[in-house]
């Protein structure tokens, strides 16, 4: 590790959605680099194949439920009894429905606020004092390029909550900063995981590989406070701006 980097040693991880796809891989890989992790899913069982891999002293699994007001003070509440501490946050978890300006169930609209948007804020909150505590905190949020610009009319809903993501990285970004907390929204296109399934705007094997963007957030997680990273967007294909 070069000078002023940051160890993975005894760095407690809590990472959100992390039963399948993006959150998976990532998980993966940040066991792999040494991190200790807290693993969320709103069916904690779904959890239970990944972290059987793994050395039961470093990682915790644990139910969250995105849409329940509750369940993320929980969550942070356990996974510092069980571990000391809580060193960084990746708010992966996140749903994605068909919303436009003139059709579109504003059910499903209120559960991309509350999953997408509420559920990373509620878990930083939460979390705060913790990572003000570790005085390197990390808070990394997956948001999309759908939070960056908006292609087509059927993302509306979904890109609105990704947007109020991006802003909220950069609140934190303010709000952390003396503490030594530090906020990056990593921005990716399309990413081959089973959320893109029926995407055919792209073949699938040019899609982004959830490895990359578990590269990106390991990387984050090793940069020293004076590196700090606010966005990084990530892409398949060729745009005017990303």
């Amino acid at each position: 590790m070069p000078p002023h980097f940051l160890s993975s040693d005894n760095r407690v991880i809590l990472i959100s959605g992390a039963n399948r796809g993006i959150g998976r891989v990532i998980a993966e890989r940040l066991y792999d680099d040494g991190y200790t992790l807290s693993l969320g899913a709103r069916k904690p069982e779904s959890l239970e194949a990944l972290a059987a891999g793994m050395d039961e002293s470093r990682v915790l699994t644990h139910a969250f439920d995105a849409r329940a007001a509750r369940s993320a003070a929980a969550w942070v509440t356990s996974t510092c009894e069980r571990f000391g501490r809580l060193d960084a946050i990746v708010n992966n978890a996140g749903v994605m429905y068909p919303f436009d300006v003139e059709s579109g169930d504003e059910s499903r609209l209120d559960e991309m606020w509350e999953v997408n948007t509420k559920a990373p804020w509620r878990l930083v909150r939460a979390a705060f004092p913790h990572l003000k505590q570790s005085g390197a905190g990390r808070v990394i949020n997956i948001v999309s390029l759908s939070g960056k610009r908006v292609k087509s009319a059927g993302v509306t809903g979904y890109a609105m909550t990704k947007y109020a993501l991006d802003a909220l990285t950069h609140g934190i970004r303010y709000a952390g900063w003396e503490h030594g907390i530090r906020a990056t929204a990593i921005c990716p296109g399309f990413v081959a995981t089973d959320m893109t399934a029926a995407v055919d705007a792209v073949p699938r094997e040019k899609m982004i590989p959830p490895q990359a963007v578990a590269e990106l957030v390991a990387t984050v997680l090793t940069l020293p406070n004076s590196a700090s990273v606010s966005e990084l967007p990530i892409n398949c294909v060729l745009e005017h701006t990303f």
